[in-house]
């Protein structure tokens, strides 16, 4: 956005044009009394505030900077060239104090594209802004020590950031080997962990499901500089990265509840739009309790992003996309009352009543789940075992290791994950014998799979492949990928 001020003689007026949002239009009182109680001079004159490019709405309170600048160097104050190729941001306070705002990690990569001299923030995003390297960026306290540092009176030192490690749950408080029994579930979520796949698990109330799911970020390998950046990006947007927090540590984990509309979840909403749960899980797990309590169209509006990896919220003026490359992590007991698999518990579920709960998730986005797996009521031997399972640092390890070998194989193109395989990388690296090919025939007729589901039983026995080091699919990888389509099967 370019800021343009004219100052023209005659009675003080004050005009804001290029599509400014209501709180844009109210900076006008903010910028004038910042500007007296710093020092300056408000221009008794008519004063024009041209906002550009003109037919793109401008929301937030980030022009409140730019525009008293501008005035002061339509005044003289500032000299021109003296803003030329420095973008600036910022919120006024009416004392002059420069406030903090949102985004601020999205501005400076944007401004780093654009080859851009200097970028003027508050002083509480710098360290934040300076995440992003290659960009100069100055924090400013207030007006006055801006318009000081633009002339040239005063050096103040460029922020610095500040970035925490990036940590891999090494001392984390909730582990897997606080897991009692449930092997095959386990060896589902590190399938799942390892090739990137969707999980859904049905089992009854108690069996572990939420337990299970929220330790699976404790075994994702750990996230490189440029996915935290991105990731701190969208909830930076959001407001939610934290006034002294410059970057994302771990992977997100976000667990909306079941009454989340279609908006929180995918995002949108009005001026401005925000970013839903499934951006803010992005490189992390979006876990879904509940999976059939939440609104059917809520679920449908899922299909794009687990398809495409992205979100694209449409207005009538405008278009926004946000990333969405995340782990769908569902949980749903097998009926309602939710002891239709337990053997200890009768259900009191009707075969109809079981039926209209299961229609409640459409099989396009059953189809898009990869891994469907049944969680058992856990034995009383297993909770009452002394000894620990294995720990979520050992898992990691394995999980890494088939991570490398996905990293090698997809070294040239952009896909990390075999999830994120296409058709042609499927073809050319899912190949299988003839026996697992009739394994795989046998099942799409009995259990009636479809095209898609076929497509994601190869991937998740390639994953399974690379846990077990192999280069070629056999046919066990082949039995066991079939194993995790639990609704398939009529669980």
């Amino acid at each position: 956005m370019e800021v343009e001020v004219d100052l023209t003689p005659g009675a003080f007026f004050y005009v804001t044009v290029g599509l400014p949002d209501a709180a844009v239009k109210e900076s006008q009182n903010r910028i004038l009394a910042a500007l007296k109680n710093s020092g300056f001079d408000a221009p008794v004159k008519k004063i024009t505030v041209n906002l550009a490019p003109a037919d793109v709405r401008k929301e937030g309170s980030a022009f409140d900077l730019p525009i008293a600048l501008a005035i002061l160097s339509a005044q003289g104050i500032v000299p021109a060239e003296k803003l030329k190729n420095v973008y600036i941001t910022g919120e006024l306070a009416l004392d002059g104090r420069v406030k903090p705002v949102r985004g601020i990690l999205s501005i400076s990569v944007a401004v780093r594209k654009l080859g851009g001299a200097a970028l003027l923030v508050p002083a509480e995003n710098g360290s934040e802004a300076a995440v992003v390297e290659g960009v100069p960026v100055i924090p400013v306290e207030n007006l006055a020590q801006a318009v000081a540092w633009l002339n040239g009176e005063i050096e103040i030192p460029l922020a610095r950031a500040q970035i925490p490690p990036l940590e891999v749950f090494e001392h984390d408080e909730t582990d897997f080997s606080e897991v009692k029994g449930q092997h095959l579930v386990r060896r589902a979520i590190e399938v799942a962990a390892a090739g990137g796949h969707n999980v859904l698990m049905i089992g009854p109330p108690g069996s572990g499901k939420s337990m299970i799911a929220r330790r699976l970020s404790t075994i994702l390998p750990g996230w490189t500089l440029e996915e935290a950046i991105e990731t701190s990006r969208i909830h930076s947007v959001a407001g939610l990265l934290g006034a002294n927090t410059s970057l994302l540590t771990r992977r997100p984990f976000r667990a909306p509840h079941h009454t989340v509309s279609d908006a929180g979840l995918v995002g949108g909403g009005h001026s401005p739009v925000q970013p839903g749960e499934v951006s803010l899980s992005h490189y992390g797990v979006l876990f879904l309790d509940e999976l059939p309590e939440f609104r059917r169209s809520a679920l449908e509006v899922l299909r794009q992003p687990l398809e495409d990896g992205r979100v694209v919220i449409s207005r009538a003026t405008s278009s926004v996309t946000f990333p969405a490359r995340f782990m769908l992590v569902c949980a749903m007991n097998p009926c309602p009352c939710g002891y239709a698999t337990d053997p200890l518990k009768e259900c009191k579920c009707t075969h109809v009543e079981i039926r209209r709960y299961r229609r409640k998730i459409s099989g396009p986005l059953l189809d898009r789940i990869d891994i469907q797996v049944e969680v058992p009521a856990v034995k009383y031997h297993d909770l009452k075992s002394e000894g620990e399972s294995e720990s979520s640092r050992d898992i990691r390890a394995r999980v890494e290791k088939a991570q490398k070998r996905q990293e090698a194989r997809f070294a040239k193109s952009r896909i990390y994950r075999n999830a994120e395989m296409g058709p042609r990388q499927t073809k050319s690296f899912c190949r299988v014998n003839a026996e697992s090919e009739q394994l795989l025939k046998m099942a799409m007729e009995r259990l009636g799979l479809s095209a898609r589901a076929y497509t994601r039983t190869l991937k998740v026995a390639r994953t399974i492949a690379d846990l077990a080091g192999c280069d070629d699919i056999r046919t066990e990888h082949v039995a066991e990928a079939i194993q995790y389509r639990a609704l398939d099967r009529g669980v």
